[in-house]
């Protein structure tokens, strides 16, 4: 086993490992803000070409499959490639789709199953570098600082979607979708360069053995049957952290419960507070906001010393802010917005501790394997919960949908800090099998 990243023993040291995440953090922050440009572009071309909510429902589902098809198997290949190699792959990989879409676009009216194509290949880039760019903080920077470094990974990325969705508003009227694919490909590319200038030299660890062998037996065969085997042996590891193992699958509960919330969002404004579309629009807007914020909050202070009690106050807190959303009345929408700003605030508080504890326990050469097991489990919670809601949610109306979730993630809150191995994962080998 590779080691593990030693604390800092001097300013250079710091300015080392801090100047690498700076330059990813730069790219990934860029990136993230054309990105975000461009998926709002997707939408807003499907919506208007179509006018068919079945069609962006198609739209979000060939952006879910890719990582909750090939999410493991990414993982295990970002375990054995440098992590240079994978961003870089990834963020080039996203580029070209969107310059094949760019080209199809110069040659008259763009086809929206060329979209959703598009969609499907870029989440097989996303595929690969979230895993990857996830299992690089801990390889770089030392392990007391991970809890406050994921605090400014979420606020780079809240930022940069937020950003991003307002710039799209300007720029689609004006410039219209080409110009939004444009922009991809320069963020795709200044993500390439940070990423290169940053001089990464983690990851790989044992990829020279993995790939070797399966090579030398022969046949794709090989490869497969290599690639089932590493997943699979990522699997165990994380089953060997019972706290973190009993993490995850709360937070497959978790996300269950709080997928329909997103996606009955719009309604609450329009139907329940009838509100306009600029005032769905707010609400998104100030929920994003106080992600920002929370991720702020989180990078200065890092929580409370039991990260799992962090993510349990988080929990309560979103399901709290949500009951409270389901119980207003009709000229609610100003305490709407309040309860908006919570659930976003606490977001980061419960994804970024987690993430920080996964990254402090699991060996370095199993991080892109257990993160993309997660992405992919995480992947399948999401359509459940829509397709529960779908059922339900119309016969129940908006509001009461938003309190039962809100008391189902409270209990939920109770039932994570109830289970033995999370309450003591901050213990030494106490979260271990």
């Amino acid at each position: 086993m590779a080691e593990c990243p030693k604390p800092i023993s001097s300013g250079s040291a710091l300015t080392s490992w801090f100047m690498k995440l700076g330059f990813v953090w730069g790219g990934e922050l860029v990136s993230v803000l054309t990105s975000s440009i461009l998926q709002m572009g997707f939408i807003w071309h499907i919506t208007l070409t179509t006018n068919s909510a079945s069609m962006l429902s198609l739209a979000s589902l060939a952006g879910f499959l890719p990582l909750a098809l090939f999410g493991m198997f990414a993982g295990t290949i970002v375990d054995r490639l440098p992590l240079k190699h994978t961003l870089v792959g990834a963020d080039l990989f996203i580029a070209a789709v969107s310059a094949i879409v760019a080209a199809v676009s110069l040659t008259g009216a763009l086809p929206v199953w060329v979209v959703m194509v598009a969609l499907f290949f870029r989440a097989i880039g996303n595929a690969f570098h979230t895993p990857a760019f996830q299992a690089l903080t801990p390889l770089v920077a030392p392990p007391e600082h991970l809890t406050r470094l994921a605090g400014v990974t979420q606020a780079v990325q809240s930022g940069g979607y937020i950003l991003g969705t307002a710039i799209a508003a300007v720029i689609y009227p004006l410039w219209g979708l080409t110009a939004m694919i444009a922009l991809d490909v320069a963020g795709a590319l200044f993500a390439t360069a940070a990423i290169i200038a940053a001089r990464l030299d983690v990851g790989g660890v044992g990829a020279g053995d993995a790939a070797e062998a399966p090579a030398n037996a022969g046949g794709m065969l090989s490869q497969l049957r290599a690639l089932v085997s590493e997943t699979a042996e990522g699997y165990h590891v994380l089953h060997g952290y019972r706290g973190l193992f009993a993490l995850l699958w709360c937070g497959f509960a978790f996300t269950f419960v709080f997928s329909p919330i997103s996606a009955l969002f719009p309604i609450m404004t329009l139907d329940h507070f009838g509100g306009t579309t600029g005032d769905a629009a707010m609400a998104e807007i100030v929920f994003s906001v106080g992600m920002i914020v929370g991720s702020a909050v989180l990078a200065s202070w890092g929580g409370f010393k039991n990260r799992a009690f962090t993510v349990v106050a988080a929990t309560a807190l979103y399901g709290v802010a949500t009951f409270g959303a389901g119980l207003l009345g009709t000229g609610g929408f100003s305490l709407f917005l309040a309860a908006s700003f919570l659930m976003g605030f606490s977001s980061p508080f419960y994804s970024g501790p987690q993430t920080a504890l996964m990254q402090e326990r699991v060996p370095p050469e199993f991080l892109g394997r257990v993160f993309g097991l997660y992405g992919a489990i995480m992947s399948w919670a999401l359509p459940l919960g829509l397709a529960g809601s779908s059922l339900f949610a119309d016969v129940v109306g908006a509001p009461a949908w938003f309190v039962g979730a809100g008391a189902a993630m409270v209990v939920l809150a109770a039932i994570t800090w109830a289970i033995p191995s999370i309450r003591h994962v901050e213990a030494p080998h106490g979260d271990l099998s």
